[in-house]
Parts: structure tokens; C-alpha cells; sequence
């Protein structure tokens, strides 16, 4: 067996998701576990190079984990012939620059979704990755969580006959920073930082819904902000400038109505904080992020409306639970393999920066379509 050493620079894994999401629960994971196996039984040898602007905060980080490689300056890195990928998890609207930065020096790149903070930008830097004929990937996580996971096995088993419409449900209620704190950092809530739910969100939707069920041919929304002020990481009040919450409609190629629902201004009554209805002739599924629940057309119940006596039925008790897999694993993880398996392979790999870029085509579309109450076609594939 020979082990492939592969350098990966690490930008932004100072924050909450780089440093559980990809720093601890994939790449040290993967290194504790003797590496990514290959199909002829070679490994793949993950090493690291912590990048950031906080030196404080890359040393401590360093320390925790081991590591002995880390810097402040992010183009001497990625002028190091030693590192093979450059990994980018910083705030939204820093990543396209560090994303450019990285294909000019000829490193493969990774990063977080967004890709940039519009899609014009998320575009050209699809054309530059092309150019550059670097191996380039997104993160596309919640394609490899166990409860999409079954929803797309049951796909594939024809389970639902012709579907008919598909609900999307997320959010939960983020505190304003005034009594409770916040659990998501303030940035997410002013534009002109990168945020917004839409911009969040909605390159998640895109791949889910593109990735699953067809493509997305048009596209009505509504955006609001619930909560006009919150309170900032130093207690400061701050307008809210970004949107909250998000109700869109998407309609898909074959005539699929997709229905989705964001907020961060809204309490829980499902069973995780985010559930993806299907409907359709033969059968109906609730998949979230890792249980899924079906019902067959066979087992469906016969309600009829009837507001004047106590309900009979207890809807939930006739639907069935689908069985774990066997390979279930932290999605962050297995999209981490998948990719370093590619960068060794030399070979394209499936959710690319063009891919990226689609999901902020779905942004701009969504905010056109608030900003100018309509519905809006989206862009082809591709272009």
C-alpha cells in the first residue's frame, strides 16, 4: 500500500464551521482514521497548513489539533510547490478573492458555499477554475446526510410513482443577542457583510432540489426581515439590514412545484430543524437531515373534514420509518473524501465551482424576484 501526502491550506477554519465542520470532524477525522482508502488500497495522506488573519487564533488552533504549520500570510502558502489544495471557509465576502488567488497559483481548490456574493462573480470564477484545469469542488454537504440520503435511495426505487409537489421547511428561532445570545454571528444579519438567508440558504436549495428531483425553471419569492434590530457579539444594538426569512416557489422543468420555506425568525414543531416533504402518486416521504418517513399510497388513511368531533386518525402512527444505512458518516467528511479522491485521481469531480455558481444564480433570481414581485426564469445550466 503507498500513501498519497496531499497539503491542503486551510483558510478560515477559525470559525465555528471550519474548525468542527472541516478541520475536526473531516480532515482529523480522516487522519485518525489512517487516511481516504483508495480502490486499489492505496491512501490518501491528508497534512495541513492553518491560514488565517488572527495569529492568536491559528496557534491555539494548531496546538488543539497537533499541527505544526500555520500562517498569516496567505500568498506565501500558496507560493509553497508543497501544498496541493486551498480550502476556503471565510466570510462570504472574502472567498472569491481567495478562490482567485488560489487558481492563479495552480492550487485545486475547495471551499464553502456561497462562492461569492453574486453570481456573476461565483461565474467567472467557473470560467477561471476552467482555465486554470484545476480539480475544484463545493461544498454540497446535505446531498451526504443520511436523511437525503434514503430520500434519494427511494428515488431510485421508483417509490413515489410521478411526483407531485415537493415542501421544503427550514428554520428555527435565532435569538436577537438581547437576553439570550445569538447563535449565529451578527455579519449573518447586514448586507453589506454578506448576509442574509437567501444568500445562506438558497445554494443549499438549489443543489438539494437540482441534485434530486430536476431542474429549476423558475422562481417566486418573497424576502422579509422579521426582526428589524438585534444585538451584536459586544453587545452593541445593530439595524438588521439583511433578510431574515424567505418564501419561495420554484418551479421545476417537468411542472414540479417546489415550495420552501426559510427563517431565522420562527419556532420548531418538526422533528429536525429542517424537513423535505415529497408527494406523489404511489407514495409520500419526510426526509430530514437524517431520519426519513414514508407512507405508500397502500397505507394512506381516508380523512374526511369534519371540524365538529375530535380527530380519529393519528396521522404520524401510519408512516414508516426507512432503516439507517450502513455507510452513514458525517456528510462534511464523506464530500471531503470524495474530493481528495478526485485531486489524487487528477479526475473532474461532480460538484464543481461551476456548480457553485448555480446556486448563486438561484440568489440573484430569488432577490430579482422579491425585489420585483414576479416570478423569474432561471439562467440554463451552464451559462
Amino acid at each position: 500500500m503507498t500513501a498519497h501526502p496531499i497539503t491542503i491550506a486551510m483558510n478560515g477554519v477559525t470559525g465555528r464551521m471550519g474548525a468542527t465542520q472541516h478541520l475536526e470532524r473531516s480532515i482529523a477525522a480522516i487522519r485518525s482514521h489512517g487516511g481516504v482508502p483508495l480502490a486499489d488500497g492505496d491512501t490518501v495522506w491528508p497534512e495541513v497548513v492553518l491560514v488565517g488573519r488572527n495569529a492568536d487564533k491559528l496557534r491555539a488552533l494548531a496546538d488543539r489539533h497537533g499541527i505544526e504549520r500555520w500562517s498569516t500570510d496567505l500568498d506565501a502558502v500558496l507560493a509553497d510547490d508543497r501544498v496541493d489544495v486551498y480550502f476556503d471557509a471565510q466570510r462570504t465576502s472574502l472567498r472569491a478573492e481567495g478562490v482567485r488567488r488560489a487558481l492563479d497559483a495552480g492550487k485545486a481548490v475547495y471551499c464553502e458555499k456561497p462562492l461569492a456574493d453574486d453570481a456573476a462573480t461565483a461565474v467567472e470564477l467557473a470560467h477561471h477554475a476552467d482555465r486554470a484545469g484545476v480539480v475544484t469542488g463545493i461544498v454540497q454537504d446535505k446531498l451526504y446526510l443520511p436523511g437525503l440520503r434514503k430520500l434519494r435511495r427511494l428515488l431510485d426505487l421508483g417509490f413515489f410513482g410521478r411526483i407531485l409537489s415537493i415542501r421544503c421547511e427550514f428554520g428555527y428561532w435565532v435569538f436577537p443577542g438581547d437576553v439570550e445570545p445569538a447563535q449565529r454571528p451578527s455579519w449573518n444579519y447586514r448586507t453589506e457583510d454578506g448576509g442574509g438567508i437567501v444568500l445562506d440558504m438558497y445554494p443549499h436549495w438549489q443543489y438539494v432540489v437540482e441534485g434530486l428531483f430536476g431542474r429549476i425553471r423558475s422562481v417566486c419569492c418573497h424576502t422579509t426581515t422579521h426582526v428589524p434590530e438585534r444585538v451584536d457579539e459586544a453587545g452593541r444594538r445593530y439595524a438588521a439590514t439583511a433578510d431574515d426569512a424567505a418564501y419561495g416557489l420554484l418551479e421545476l422543468s417537468d411542472g414540479t412545484v417546489v415550495q420552501v420555506n426559510s427563517s431565522w425568525a420562527t419556532r420548531v414543531y418538526r422533528d429536525e430543524l429542517v424537513a423535505f416533504h415529497v408527494d406523489g402518486t404511489d407514495g409520500s416521504a419526510v426526509a430530514g437531515l437524517r431520519e426519513c418517513r414514508v407512507q405508500p399510497a397502500g397505507a394512506t388513511p381516508r380523512p374526511t373534514w369534519n371540524p365538529d368531533v375530535p380527530n380519529p386518525i393519528d396521522f404520524r402512527a401510519g408512516w414508516l420509518e426507512i432503516p439507517d444505512l450502513a455507510t452513514d458518516d458525517n456528510g462534511f467528511k464523506l464530500q471531503w473524501e470524495d474530493f481528495l479522491r478526485a485531486v489524487v485521481a487528477d479526475e473532474p469531480y461532480a460538484h464543481d465551482l461551476g456548480a457553485g455558481a448555480r446556486g448563486l444564480q438561484l440568489v440573484d433570481v430569488a432577490l430579482q424576484s422579491s425585489r420585483e414581485r414576479r416570478w423569474i426564469d432561471m439562467p440554463e445550466p451552464g451559462q
